[in-house]
């Protein structure tokens, strides 16, 4: 049984608290009053509680909000906000009319009114409201544990901070409020009251007190650690390019208990989610009593592959310039060429833990993935997710609908903070520490079980990965080998698109994917990213219409 802080209880909010709805279902005002629960104004703020409250900050980690089947339009992975949209992944499905705004969105025709950019938003503002609520409940209450209180304040700053520094990389301009919100007015705020730099203060802020209150280790394993804070700290730096600030926050990090697992496959199995290289994770599980098993892994429910085991909805479908990228040469070090791999090539081990590829087998079932698995492979072509779909023969893997799991999906883990650190040590011009740092994860992949044949005689692929074994003295062929690492290492997490943002090169990247992706993949004929544009998606409409007229911008293009 996984030791997991259910973070899709049922616990709701307590009380006639005034909330932000910013998408009501069953509403046609973006804001409105609701009423959570049916608990007595002086009953609210009991430590049992003010418990479920804290408890409702963290349920809507899943990107779940009203209790439906459709978190997909909100994922937590970001599979379409971070893959699709990026040059790793299509959307797939049923053709380009199944789930056709997802298409809309990889053609870079994202609309203030695109139903994914409104959903997304109101996930994380349902976050935001109830983690302020909780907030003053706690705060309010006179026989909660004083210890205890400082750190829950601490996780409810720490999950706070999460769902800002999502708004943030998503929708980059945005409204800030606080705990010391009141009414659903002070919710109907400009996205212009405070600059980019002032956001980015406040998630800081959050960070830096969760990580000064809460303790080295928890548990209850889905709640953060005092480490976990100080790794979201280094990556809100690294956003910045504040290297010297990130590059010491790793310091912290590294100085601590968590480390690389020995086998990267085995990463990705839910006996090890919560395992040593696991900073910080939304927590999933099934067959534990919740209807439709809303608490697995509701927002990639789309992503089942097809074939003899699994429902094929066929979304997030690796592209084929993804599949190209793990292609190696006789020493084992990246291509990078971007000619389409043959069953001759050399390629990186890690492609075939990621990606369902024909004629190699598919997790432990004894079978072939085929390409007939792929939904609407003359679309798509025939590659599959594979890294973060569970074994059809695991027991936290449902075979009915809605098809999750209970694989908890990952916000950080202890790879990407190496990743992160030799991507600040170039910039600091630690060549030298960069390079060891990605042989540390190219190492940790040369030595893990690679995917054998069926009767397990040899390797399913002709499987070549080595180190980087020559000084590096160019910071430019440094930084990309860093990049192409971290492209590698992720793949299919929801990472990329926000990397190339921030790495400045989104426009460049996915403009070459494009010329020739097209000529393999006619659903992506019309795709054209704007500079300025596209780096970001636009404030939704609904909200815009909602507040007061002239006090929210909409984001450059829209």
């Amino acid at each position: 049984m996984k030791n997991i802080l259910k973070i899709n209880s049922k616990y709701i909010m307590v009380g006639a608290t005034m909330a932000l709805t910013v998408l009501g279902s069953c509403s046609k005002d973006f804001l409105e009053e609701v009423t959570y629960g049916e608990v007595a104004p002086d009953e609210m703020t009991k430590a049992e509680n003010v418990e479920k409250a804290i408890i409702s900050a963290y349920s809507v980690l899943n990107g779940q909000i009203d209790g439906a089947s459709n978190a997909y339009n909100s994922p937590a992975s970001n599979w379409s906000f971070g893959d699709v949209v990026s040059d790793d992944c299509y959307k797939g499905g049923g053709g380009t009319g199944d789930q056709s705004q997802i298409h809309q969105m990889e053609l870079y025709n994202t609309t203030p009114t695109t139903y994914d950019v409104e959903r997304k938003w109101m996930a994380l503002y349902e976050g935001v409201k109830r983690t302020n609520e909780a907030m003053k409940l706690l705060n309010a209450s006179e026989d909660f544990d004083a210890t205890l209180k400082a750190q829950r304040t601490a996780e409810l700053r720490f999950i706070r901070g999460h769902y800002y520094f999502e708004l943030k990389k998503i929708y980059d301009q945005i409204p800030y409020i606080d705990e010391t919100a009141e009414t659903v007015s002070d919710y109907a705020r400009s996205n212009t009251e405070f600059t980019s730099a002032e956001i980015w203060a406040k998630i800081e802020a959050d960070f830096q007190a969760a990580y000064d209150a809460l303790p080295s280790s928890q548990e209850e394993v889905g709640r953060p650690t005092n480490l976990a804070a100080m790794a979201y700290l280094a990556k809100t730096y690294l956003f910045q390019e504040k290297w010297q600030a990130a590059f010491d926050a790793t310091t912290v990090v590294m100085g601590g208990s968590y480390e690389l697992m020995d086998d990267f496959q085995s990463v990705f199995l839910p006996e090890n989610d919560n395992g040593s290289e696991v900073l910080f994770a939304v927590q999933y599980s099934v067959n534990d009593g919740q209807g439709s098993n809303y608490n697995g892994s509701i927002g990639d429910r789309l992503t089942a592959p097809g074939g003899p085991y699994y429902s094929q909805y066929g979304f997030h479908r690796p592209s084929q310039n993804l599949v190209n990228a793990f292609k190696t040469d006789a020493s084992g070090l990246p291509v990078n060429d971007n000619v389409d791999v043959t069953e001759t090539d050399f390629v990186d081990p890690r492609l075939d833990i990621t990606i369902g590829r024909p004629g190699i087998p598919y997790k432990d079932l004894n079978v072939i993935y085929e390409a007939n698995w792929a939904r609407d492979l003359a679309t798509y072509g025939p590659f599959g997710p594979k890294k973060r779909i569970l074994s059809a023969n695991s027991p936290y893997h449902v075979t009915v609908w809605p098809y999750v799991d209970a694989l908890n999906y990952y916000i950080i883990r202890y790879a990407e903070v190496l990743l992160w650190r030799a991507e600040a040590a170039v910039e600091l011009g630690n060549l030298e520490e960069a390079r060891s740092l990605v042989n540390q994860i190219r190492e940790r992949a040369a030595n893990s079980q690679y995917v054998q044949t069926l009767d397990g005689s040899s390797d399913a692929a002709n499987y070549n990965i080595g180190t980087y074994d020559t000084a590096w003295t160019d910071a430019t062929d440094a930084m990309e080998k860093v990049r192409l690492e971290s492209r590698l290492e992720l793949a299919m997490e929801g990472h990329r698109f926000f990397n190339l943002v921030r790495w400045g090169i989104a426009k460049e990247v996915i403009d070459d994917y494009l010329e020739v992706e097209r000529t393999k993949r006619t659903h992506l004929t019309n795709a054209a990213f704007t500079l300025g544009k596209n780096e970001y998606w636009p404030i939704p409409q609904e909200y815009i219409d909602s507040v007061d007229e002239g006090l929210v911008t909409q984001n450059n293009g829209y």
